[in-house]
């Protein structure tokens, strides 16, 4: 039984003798106030520089990771801060893996963000911006581009984002516009440069084309109408109007006769596209229907008896709209009598018109035809969408001019002049209204209503967009190659595809289907912008020619490096400059001959065009300009990486890139897009103000960046608990390593069994670290290193050799070896976390080594040695923590019913059925690892009443008292306490005290 002698009360107070944790290291980290301090340190030590100063042999491989370029035009959100902090994890754990990871920060500075806010502040002021010296407009986008640079960098190092952030990158360097300019040149020069007219992406508010990249989808109500197209006659459209047909036979005659009284009816939800109609599609594998109109409801525009054209997919829903109350389908109508029809244009004779639609309507078969919506007819106007822009190539239709860049009619056309699609405010003009009443008014609508749907908005001004035909430029991506560079194809499109196939590796992996789709389909790149900001498109044309003609472009290579060297002299203002084209001209053509091009590239050209000024020019560049990771939202699939991809293919040949890795969007803890209107916008410096950077850093590595990630008060709560827990593991390893000296150190061979085991799961971790950075996998890398500190240590072997370190001899093997472990623990840890939490590791390791150059950023991943791993012991200890799980379960039961208050006041006797495991428990000191004053291991049958854990088979546990007395120093409880020289001890501790 137990002794009653629990405590010697005339036993001396031994708590000056334990060797508790000492460390100032505080339990509150204190991150908002404490970070700015280690932001200091690096400054003052020049933690980049001195990063690559370590590679001054050249004994580290290379590793460069190039930033997408943010626009300078705006403080953080979010998304700006999870995109920078994985490019920043990204960067360090090459590093501390032994690479020379460059990081070159950089800004897209050109384009609609930056002139945009410009023109924002001249019409606040009453300004036109058309009114003013373009240099001197260029100039203010300029400096609203440098005042946000210098705040965005800021903010981005706050976060903890190293780099070379003294010399970034910056689209309007001069020395970037010059490279600009040339890779658009090598365009020029290579015959994928082409001025075309085609319809193309278009905001009437900003009055320039947009790429896709550039418009955003948002639901919006837009009018739809149902219209009749009068058929005009049969055979072919270029007859004259009056040349009587002939028909085979009295039959044949009748049902031509009938289709000739029909009307086609088409339906569109751009009711001012109407006046562009060229033609009217069909496809050939729908079923058709010649359809009587029979009985009408009062409010119908029908008549009575007409004769309407409709697929039969699509018949009742028309007649529905018409409110049309019965019908008859009259026969059917195949593809060949469709396809020999002619129609008018509804507008056709109209008063006012002034003869400007009075041409055939031809019906012309077409794939892009169904009949799941509308009526199995689509109103065909080739200036003003992809598809109909397709037939009009195909079939040689007509373009039109009418709409102006403002998105008004054209001022001559009749009945619409001036009229706007697009208002300047965004909303809509008068123009589809307009279009509804002269279709009323002529006879042309059936039907009419309104549909909410995804319309493309200009993600700047927020206002809807148009397909307008316009005069662009364009890169054509089918063009053959003849520049010696053909490897994976000879052209754009070919060598993209086979850059995605073959060269790139995606993360994730359906980043390489998205964008290959994206290729695999995309028209020819529309490189013009009808802008102020931006680098010019730096060539000429011959006065007077046409498009077509050979010699419309100059293509000299003389003048193409006299535009280079100016800009790279005074920037790309200088194209703007008076006499710019006689100057760079002079001497090699008549400068009277050319006319000078002002429109500016896509910004995505020039984000395109980075790898060439920083990956191939810079001297913490690649030495082949080809990066190792390109790392983005997942918007950037047709964006960045897509215009990367497109111009590195024109002029490297490849893909600029190795990797691909996308992160998602942020949404809020409900899973809803962030919204100023809606008040759920997270920013990240109110978090940072609360909680500190590290915290945001957390969350970002705890998340699944690859999908969509949520962010909220309760999250971030969450993750703040986790770092406290993870912040107690790390001050217990500083605690218990106070004064620790290589005089200590043991050797593996001579440490217990049980640091062996740590070492071994340190070998396993080691692989498993660096596995998931080389993959970019930061959320397994966490989740697997806070498991491992929060289970496996502080719940497991901190918790078993607390006893050993506090109590245990100062030389005691067994308190050396801990010692020895927690070093090694220490210096693994803090760099495998050190990519993530960047100033809490600081404050850890300057803690144990302070000192005005030391960080633990300088440090590399510890090598760890080959002879740690082992699998048999493992295996052994897999054995031995299972049946501890039964015990601790056993005690808990006894400390919950209040029978005991602490598990050393236990002596266990546990019953285990396999005899191997039994040896194994008995070659340890399974009574440490239980923390118990004692146990029996026995392979006897156990009681009925013993402690059992179903998920534990063959392991048993009865509860029995220690016996003895409590030492006054271990408070274990033993027999032989106070039969030693130190009253009130064991063995154990009257031997450590002397």
């Amino acid at each position: 039984m137990c002794s009653d002698k629990t405590t010697d009360k005339s036993a001396p107070d031994y708590r000056n003798s334990v060797f508790l944790p000492q460390t100032d290291f505080p339990m509150r980290a204190g991150l908002p106030a404490r970070e700015p301090d280690w932001l200091a340190h690096w400054a003052k030590i020049g933690i980049y520089d001195r990063l690559r100063e370590k590679n001054a042999d050249g004994s580290r491989a290379p590793f460069t990771l190039h930033d997408g370029p943010p626009y300078a035009n705006g403080h953080l959100h979010i998304g700006h801060a999870l995109n920078k902090t994985i490019k920043d994890i990204i960067t360090r754990s090459h590093q501390m893996m032994g690479k020379d990871a460059r990081y070159v920060p950089g800004w897209d500075c050109h384009g609609l963000p930056i002139e945009w806010k410009i023109e924002e502040q001249y019409r606040a002021k009453g300004l036109d911006k058309d009114a003013v010296n373009i240099i001197d407009f260029r100039q203010e986008c300029r400096k609203f581009a440098e005042g946000w640079v210098d705040i965005q960098r800021e903010e981005f190092k706050r976060l903890g984002v190293y780099g070379n952030w003294d010399d970034p990158y910056l689209t309007m360097n001069f020395h970037a516009e010059a490279v600009i300019a040339e890779e658009f040149m090598k365009f020029l020069m290579n015959g994928t440069l082409y001025q075309g007219s085609k319809p193309v992406m278009w905001s009437p508010v900003e009055k320039t084309a947009l790429a896709e990249a550039e418009v955003e989808y948002h639901d919006h109500t837009s009018h739809t109408i149902w219209v009749r197209f009068q058929v005009r006659r049969g055979g072919n459209a270029t007859m004259p109007t009056d040349e009587p047909v002939e028909y085979d036979d009295a039959d044949q005659a009748l049902l031509a006769d009938q289709l000739h009284q029909a009307s086609v009816v088409i339906w569109t939800t751009t009711p001012w596209t109407i006046p562009q109609n060229r033609a009217v599609s069909f496809n050939p594998g729908i079923a058709y229907g010649l359809y009587r109109v029979d009985a009408l409801d009062e409010k119908s525009t029908a008549t009575e008896g007409e004769l309407l054209l409709l697929a039969d997919a699509l018949a009742q829903s028309v007649m529905d709209q018409a409110k049309v109350e019965s019908f008859t389908r009259v026969r059917d109508v195949s593809a060949q009598e469709l396809e020999g029809l002619t129609l008018s244009h509804p507008y056709a004779g109209v008063e006012g018109a002034q003869g400007e639609w009075d041409y055939d309507i031809p019906m012309l078969p077409g794939d892009h035809v169904t009949d799941e919506a509308g009526t199995g007819f689509v109103h065909t106007a080739p200036s003003h969408g992809d598809d109909d822009y397709q037939m009009g190539l195909k079939f040689n239709l007509p373009m039109t001019y009418n709409v102006e860049p403002d998105g008004t009619y054209r001022k001559d056309l009749p009945l619409f002049g001036g009229e706007a699609i697009i208002a300047q405010d965004g909303k809509d003009g008068p123009a589809n209204v307009s279009n509804i009443k002269q279709l009323a008014w002529a006879g042309a609508l059936l039907a009419k209503g309104k549909i909410k749907h995804s319309y493309p908005h200009s993600w700047r001004s927020k206002a809807p967009v148009i397909y307008r035909n316009t005069p662009q430029w364009f890169a054509a991506i089918d063009h053959k190659l003849d520049d010696g560079m053909g490897t994976y194809g000879d052209t754009i499109r070919k060598r993209a595809l086979q850059s995605i196939e073959k060269l790139v590796k995606f993360t994730p992996e359906k980043g390489r289907n998205r964008l290959h789709s994206m290729i695999e389909t995309r028209p020819d790149w529309v490189l013009s912008r009808q802008r102020a900001w931006g680098v010019p498109l730096t060539c000429f044309v011959k006065t007077g020619a046409k498009p077509t003609d050979p010699d419309f472009l100059l293509r000299n290579a003389e003048v193409n490096a006299r535009i280079a060297a100016a800009f790279e002299t005074s920037g790309a203002d200088v194209w703007y400059e008076d006499g710019f084209k006689e100057k760079v001209l002079d001497g090699l053509v008549d400068p009277a001959a050319y006319t000078q091009v002002f429109d500016v590239l896509d910004v995505w050209f020039d984000s395109g065009s980075t790898h060439a000024f920083v990956l191939r020019d810079r001297a913490d560049g690649t030495a082949d300009g080809i990066a190792d990771v390109y790392m983005e939202g997942t918007d950037q699939h047709r964006g960045w990486f897509h215009s990367s991809l497109l111009q590195g293919c024109a002029t490297l040949g490849r893909a600029p890139y190795r990797n691909v890795v996308t992160h998602g969007f942020t949404l809020d803890e409900k899973g809803m897009k962030m919204s100023k209107s809606i008040g759920n916008t997270i920013v990240p410096e109110e978090i940072i103000k609360q909680y500190g950077a590290d915290i945001l850093r957390l969350w970002v590595a705890q998340t699944d960046y690859t999908a969509d990630q949520r962010i909220g008060p309760e999250i971030l709560k969450g993750v703040a608990d986790s770092y406290r827990r993870l912040r107690n593991t790390l001050r217990f390893m500083l605690g218990n390593l106070e004064g620790y000296t290589e005089e200590e150190r043991v050797i593996p061979r001579d440490m217990p069994e049980l640091e062996r085991w740590v070492l071994h799961r340190l070998s396993e971790l080691d692989v498993e670290v660096r596995k998931g950075y080389e993959s970019f996998d930061f959320q397994g890398v966490f989740q697997t290193l806070f498991t491992f500190c929060t289970v496996e240590m502080s719940a497991f072997y901190f918790d078993i050799r607390k006893d050993a370190l506090y109590c245990d001899p100062a030389n005691a093997t067994r308190r050396r070896a801990a010692r020895t472990v927690l070093d090694h623990l220490f210096n693994c840890l803090t760099t495998w976390f050190a990519p993530i939490l960047v100033f809490t590791m600081e404050d850890v390791w300057l803690s144990r080594f302070p000192g005005e150059g030391s960080s633990v950023h300088l440090q590399d991943m510890p090598e760890v040695p080959d002879d740690w791993s082992n699998a048999v012991l493992a295996e052994k200890w897999e054995g031995i923590r299972r049946a501890r799980r039964v015990v601790t379960a056993s005690l808990e039961v006894h400390r919950s019913a209040k029978e005991i208050g602490s598990s050393l006041e236990a002596a266990p006797v546990v019953h285990v059925e396999d005899s191997e495991l039994a040896d194994a428990l008995r070659s340890v000191a399974f009574a440490d690892q239980c923390i118990v004053s004692s146990i029996s291991v026995t392979t006897d049958a156990a009681p009925s009443e013993a402690f059992r854990l179903p998920e534990q088979p063959g392991v048993a546990v009865v509860f029995e008292r220690a016996m003895g007395s409590k030492c006054q120093r271990c408070w274990k409880i033993l027999p032989d306490v106070g039969s030693h020289k130190h009253p009130g001890t064991c063995k154990r501790c009257n031997d450590a005290l002397g």
